[in-house]
This record gives C-alpha cells, sequence and structure tokens, in this order.
C-alpha cells in the first residue's frame, strides 16, 4: 500500500471498511469467549446460550431465542453482528453446521473453569483441553489470505519491528529471535517510547507487527500509526480484529483465547494462540526464503553448537 494511499486510508472509520468474512462455524464458540466480556450482560446470555446449545438454538426463531434468554429481538440481531454474521439467519445456519460438527464428533465441548481445589491432575487435563481448544479455534478462525500476505511482506522487507506489552512482548521476542535465525533484521520493542521513536525511521520496504490481544493497547497502537504513517507495511495480531488496532494494520492475524477465569487470565491462552500466528508466519518466510534461510539457520545452529556439548555441560 503506498503512502499516499495510506494517507487517504487512515481516517477512514473501521466500521464502514468491507468487513470480514462470517466466522466459521468451528470458530464461533472462540468468538463468544473472545468477545463476552465486552459484551453488555444481556448480550452476554445470548451470546453464551448460543454456544453450549448451538443445536437447540438452531431451531429456534429470532423471538424463540429472545424469549429463552429474557432479552429482546434487537439483542439477539445485535449479538448476532457483533459475533461477526450480517444477521440472526446466517447466526442460525452457522448454528446448525456447529451441531452437526459436535454430533459427528468434530467440535470438543468446553472444558470446565480451574477451580482453586482442582488436583494438579486435573489442573493439567483442564489446560491441555483448553490449549487444544483455543488452538484449533485460532486455527478456524486465522484468514490465510491475510497470512499470505503477510508473510510475503515479511520475506521481501528490509527491516522489521515488533511491538508488544507483557505477555504479548514475549511472544513477540520469540518471532524476532526466529526471524534473525533466518539471516532478516528484526526487533522487538517493549519500551512504548523506544518503540515509537523507531517507528518514526520506519519506510516502505519494512514491516512493522503489533500484538495486543485486547486491540486496545495504546502503547503498541501508537508505535505502529507511527511506522503506518511513514509507509511501513503494517501487522496487527490481534483477538479484537475491530478493536482499535485495525485503523492502522494493512493485514490483520485473529487470535483466539479460552474463557478468563480467576485462575487463567486472558494472557495465558492469548499467547498460546498467539505464538501459533507467529510460528506459522515462521515457517511461511523460512519457505519463502528458503535459498538463503536455510543456510542461515545451518551457521547458527553451528554458531551454538559447542555451548551444548557435554564437556561445556560440566564446567
Amino acid at each position: 500500500m503506498s503512502s499516499s494511499v495510506k494517507e487517504t486510508f487512515k481516517d477512514v472509520p473501521v466500521e464502514t471498511r468491507p468487513a470480514p468474512a462470517p466466522p466459521v462455524p468451528a470458530a464461533l464458540a472462540a468468538k463468544v469467549r473472545t468477545l463476552a466480556p465486552t459484551m453488555t450482560r444481556s448480550m452476554q446470555r445470548v451470546a453464551e446460550t448460543v454456544a453450549s446449545d448451538p443445536a437447540g438454538c438452531a431451531a429456534l426463531t429470532v423471538t424463540g431465542l429472545a424469549e429463552r434468554t429474557g432479552t429482546s429481538e434487537a439483542t439477539v440481531v445485535r449479538t448476532s453482528r457483533l459475533l461477526g454474521y450480517p444477521g440472526y439467519r446466517d447466526l442460525r445456519l452457522a448454528l446448525a453446521a456447529l451441531a452437526a460438527q459436535q454430533a459427528a464428533g468434530g467440535a470438543p465441548a468446553v472444558t470446565a473453569d480451574i477451580a482453586v481445589d482442582d488436583s494438579l491432575v486435573d489442573v493439567v487435563a483442564k489446560l491441555a483441553q483448553e490449549e487444544q481448544q483455543c488452538l484449533a479455534d485460532t486455527a478456524a478462525a486465522l484468514d490465510v489470505t491475510q497470512l499470505e500476505a503477510a508473510v510475503a511482506a515479511l520475506a521481501g522487507a528490509r527491516r522489521i519491528d515488533v511491538y508488544g506489552i507483557g505477555a504479548s512482548n514475549l511472544v513477540g521476542q520469540d518471532l524476532v529471535q526466529k526471524l534473525l535465525r533466518i539471516g532478516l533484521i528484526a526487533h522487538a520493542h517493549a519500551d512504548p517510547h523506544l518503540a515509537v521513536t523507531n517507528a518514526v525511521q520506519m519506510r516502505t520496504g519494512d514491516v512493522a507487527i503489533a500484538i495486543t490481544h485486547s486491540g486496545r493497547t495504546t502503547d503498541v497502537i501508537e508505535p505502529l500509526r507511527v511506522a503506518f504513517d511513514h509507509g511501513a507495511t503494517t501487522i496487527a495480531i490481534t483477538g479484537r480484529p475491530d478493536g482499535d488496532i485495525a485503523s492502522y494494520a494493512d493485514h490483520i492475524l485473529t487470535t483466539s483465547t479460552a474463557r478468563e477465569s480467576e485462575l487463567r487470565p486472558a494472557a495465558m491462552s492469548s499467547r498460546t494462540s498467539q505464538l501459533l500466528v507467529v510460528d506459522c508466519l515462521f515457517i511461511g518466510v523460512a519457505q519463502r526464503t528458503y535459498e538463503t534461510a536455510a543456510p542461515a539457520l545451518s551457521a547458527s545452529y553451528e554458531a551454538l553448537a559447542h555451548r551444548h556439548s557435554p564437556r561445556n555441560n560440566q564446567r
């Protein structure tokens, strides 16, 4: 995207841009888990009801679902749209498809929250199930067209900057160390001031990546906006593709999350899905640049080999 086009595009409200494709049925439960904390109580009731009983809700009219959830028809329609469907009819079709998948064993049930008195055996089982569900949901919702465009931009980038705060910064560092090992110039910025001052130096041909589950983290949005304004290709890895971050992202890669609870904050499950996305980015770039990536990766292994020798470990 050229700088002149970006200048025009950046002022267009997110809500007026073409709407993304509705989530596939397998991603519906993930969408509910991600968006529920931002919904009103009445919308939460609708969303949680359709996710927990897709077969039963698929048989209901908009009036029937409103009555079942103690809400209004308008609330049902608004919830459908927030979940990514043009209207209730489209949501109802997705519910029928999801019910069919569950009947065939293709859509695992949502596990219970971890309780303070759970045994470690139960904790391991519940976490493993939640992690698997989170990865499956992310894979189902990931837009491969957007992923391919992001891979192409990274493969040809002069320089790559990654912005993230907290757990998202750890994910950014993981991506950067992978890219460095295949010969790309990449930096992960956790300090928001340093991130902005570096973003000022970004140009056309550079790539900036912002990682934020909420899509509203100011310390991540600000450097991405600056990089966007300076002509860099921008990528957002987020659980909220409709969040503020979308205003400055050329490509959006959507992540999923498990249900947040007292003992399982959103940062835990969002990190899992973010790591899947950055691994997909890395493998895609390595494939596209294989002739240079393979020798660089071999050289990095060789440079570190002596640090893993038995003799060195005994010192």
